[in-house]
């Protein structure tokens, strides 16, 4: 069921076809007998008028007048002398004659007949009256189909005007689905409609409960999260000035690496958990801008070149112009230090990393690439599932990583309406991501 006004409508008018062609059904056999009564008391009628107005018990000869052709009349004595007829009526007798009079059913000149057989006593004669059964019936659905033809032209306008009441009765429907449908991300206020039907009521009621329990519930976890930032980071922030205290004053710095490893790595957990919730689609709504993804990169480049200079890699950046793209700012610039880092990461010293950034058909390629090893096209798909790491965490690169990196780029691709692929680099034969965002052709 697609429609409920059209579901509606069609149950509406199949209910009330059904109920007026059954009453219609009902309606034509009642009227078509009542008329066949009062054709009945016509013929009845004709046959006493005749006795009356005829009282000659001689012979007539057959009057000139012309008759009707569905209707004739014949006056015989009881020997069987034709006393008058029409002259539509044949001079032989049709029917025979009974002690009572009634009606009786006749076939004459290839038509049926409906006769009525009158005994006149005082004049020892028979007055028999007939009509065409044929004209009887036509007339007499005539007449029936003049009252049932209004009531079926009228069910299409029935139709017309259930269809604008259902669409009233459906409008605050259509209200709560419009306001549930400009509601942002972030707005998880209570839905007010105006006169709620009591068919609505509890919908409306049961919906602002759950926003109710989902704002509370992105309250607490916003809370946490704020929480888990400050008592998270503080702990390990003092782990690592300890660490250098204790390395400083330690002639084995050696033994100590393997602790300085673990907390930079739960370090590093802690911020891109904190980071992909941050980004999640589910939890929050980006705030859009628009911005030049040129710049950011730039921007980023040079926030991470000490990091690539440690590894003696070379970074190049290719862009031809202004780039804009729709986004929030924080967002973009953690998309772009995360392909920049991992490409860092995974790339050997005196490693080539290459950016460029281009508009091509009403969209704007971000591609990061690098001369590491590549990922195998195997794995394309699952690189980008939350703490996964080809080969776990014996890759060969011995980097630290906890498997997010990929995956909070994954969300913000998809907060972003952009596309991401993987493919092998044809200029430097490592890993090529390509990022395909939506063009703004505006300038700043």
């Amino acid at each position: 069921m697609k429609s409920i006004r059209t579901y509606l409508l069609l149950a509406l008018l199949a209910i009330i076809t059904l109920v007026t062609f059954v009453s219609l059904l009902q309606g034509y056999q009642s009227s078509i007998s009542k008329a066949h009564q009062l054709f009945d008391e016509r013929l009845q009628n004709m046959a006493e008028v005749i006795a009356i107005a005829n009282q000659s018990s001689q012979p007539q000869s057959t009057s000139n007048d012309i008759h009707s052709p569905s209707v004739f009349f014949q006056i015989w004595q009881d020997d069987s002398t034709l006393l008058a007829r029409s002259n539509n009526a044949p001079d032989t007798l049709l029917t025979t004659f009974d002690s009572i009079t009634g009606f009786k059913d006749i076939n004459f000149a290839n038509y049926r007949w409906r006769t009525f057989t009158l005994r006149d006593e005082a004049l020892q004669r028979w007055i028999i009256t007939a009509e065409r059964t044929d004209i009887r019936y036509g007339l007499a659905e005539n007449v029936v189909l003049a009252s049932i033809v209004p009531i079926v032209l009228a069910i299409p306008i029935a139709a017309f005007i259930i269809w604008i009441a259902i669409g009233l009765g459906l409008k605050p429907l259509r209200d709560l689905a419009t306001q549930l449908s400009r509601k942002q991300a972030d707005d998880l206020s209570p839905v007010l409609l105006k006169d709620t039907p009591d068919e609505l009521s509890q919908l409306v009621t049961t919906t602002n409960e759950l926003l109710m329990r989902l704002n509370t519930a992105f309250t607490r976890e916003q809370q946490f999260s704020a929480d888990a930032a400050h008592e998270l980071r503080t702990p390990i922030s003092i782990l690592k000035v300890q660490l250098h205290n204790l390395q400083a004053d330690n002639k084995n710095k050696l033994a100590l690496q393997p602790l300085a490893n673990g907390i930079d790595r739960m370090g590093q957990v802690i911020e891109q958990i904190l980071s992909l919730y941050r980004h999640s689609p589910d939890q929050a709504l980006l705030k859009q801008e628009q911005l030049d993804l040129a710049a950011i990169v730039q921007q980023v480049i040079a926030e991470q070149y000490d990091l690539i200079v440690q590894k003696n890699q070379k970074i190049s950046l290719s862009n031809k112009s202004e780039c804009l793209v729709k986004g929030d700012q924080f967002a973009l610039e953690t998309l772009v230090q995360n392909l920049i880092v991992n490409a860092s990461k995974y790339t050997p010293h005196n490693g080539e990393i290459l950016v460029s950034i281009n508009s091509i058909n009403n969209n704007v390629n971000l591609i990061v690439e690098d001369s590491g090893p590549g990922i195998d096209e195997s794995q394309y798909d699952r690189v980008f599932e939350r703490f996964y790491r080809i080969h776990g965490d014996r890759h060969d690169s011995n980097s630290l990583g906890c498997g997010l990196g990929l995956a909070i780029v994954k969300h913000i691709v998809l907060v972003h309406n952009a596309d991401i692929s993987l493919d092998t680099s044809s200029s430097l034969g490592g890993l090529k991501v390509d990022v395909l965002f939506p063009l703004i052709k505006e300038q700043l």
